[in-house]
């Protein structure tokens, strides 16, 4: 049986797809087909709660490049060490890297600014859209695998991922398989999709329930990531920042779920729109979100 396992899985020969003359990099076409992926996801979950396709499209063209910026500023600080000797350095989003915890941060603002201005409820937006981002970060972890980076340790399993000499650290230079984190994070990052969603249809879960679960679940995971991988990162008291952030992110997100599941239940708008108070989705919607969610 072991015979059929591969001794490792290679790592892509080019991070990039040439197509004529002009070479996209696959970290940042992950990136687009997350987005895509994520928007038509949470088109059919706000759909089936009685919302519009339209505000999806509006909070993904805001909130998008919000979340490059607020990414970008967060490797920044984070890892000064690898922004690009330039004056343009800091700006220089396909010469570093993105740190997601900015990315979220900023995003989630912005499009809630986009969503209360235009008279609907946050909270129920949230909900909508966490099982999209969950999926468009699995799928921009394959870009790190087409980068060679954000692996962990050196191992030997049958599934360590093969990184080039120039692409490991100068205490590893010996070494060529590593923990493959990435794939890791993908893996979990669809499995709590998926929960998410399923737990959304069978549970009255009350705004923004499901977003705060998402943090909770993805920041759990990043614990047990930051612990493995092995790339530079800014340290506190000898641990990663990251892992901090992680810890931090986990608590309030777990005290964020069990506050809103407390609270009242929201009275229906005066306006006359659908009240949203839960992510399942009225009993009138119900045939729909079985096909939709």
């Amino acid at each position: 049986m072991s015979g059929l396992l591969p001794a490792a899985i290679p790592s892509p020969s080019t991070n990039g797809v040439h197509v004529g003359p002009f070479n996209f990099h696959v970290y940042g076409l992950m990136y687009v087909i997350g987005l895509a992926v994520c928007v038509a996801l949470t088109v059919r979950r706000w759909r089936a709660q009685g919302g519009s396709a339209d505000l999806v499209y509006e909070v993904a063209l805001w909130s998008f490049p919000a979340g490059l910026i607020g990414a970008r500023i967060y490797f920044d600080l984070t890892t000064p060490g690898d922004v690009p000797d330039h004056w343009w350095g800091p700006f220089a989003i396909w010469d570093g890297g993105l740190g997601v915890w900015g990315g979220i941060l900023a995003g989630t603002l912005v499009g809630a600014w986009v969503v209360h201005r235009r008279g609907e409820s946050v909270f129920a937006f949230m909900d909508a859209v966490a099982p999209g981002l969950l999926l468009a970060q699995g799928i921009g972890r394959l870009g790190n695998w087409f980068n060679q980076e954000l692996y962990g340790r050196p191992t030997s399993l049958p599934w360590g991922v093969e990184i080039d000499p120039d692409h490991r650290p100068a205490r590893y230079a010996d070494r060529s398989t590593f923990q493959p984190t990435f794939l890791y994070e993908l893996i979990w990052d669809v499995a709590l999709a998926i929960g998410l969603i399923v737990l959304g249809r069978r549970r009255q879960i009350r705004p923004p329930g499901i977003f705060c679960l998402y943090v909770a679940g993805y920041s759990a995971f990043r614990i047990v990531e930051e612990l493995l991988r092995v790339d530079p990162s800014a340290r506190f008291l000898g641990q990663r920042l990251n892992l901090y952030v992680a810890s931090i992110l986990t608590v309030a997100g777990l005290v964020g779920f069990w506050v809103s599941q407390r609270r009242p239940a929201e009275a229906a708008p005066e306006d006359g729109r659908p009240a949203r108070a839960t992510s399942k989705p009225p009993a009138s919607a119900a045939s729909e979100a079985s096909t939709h969610g």
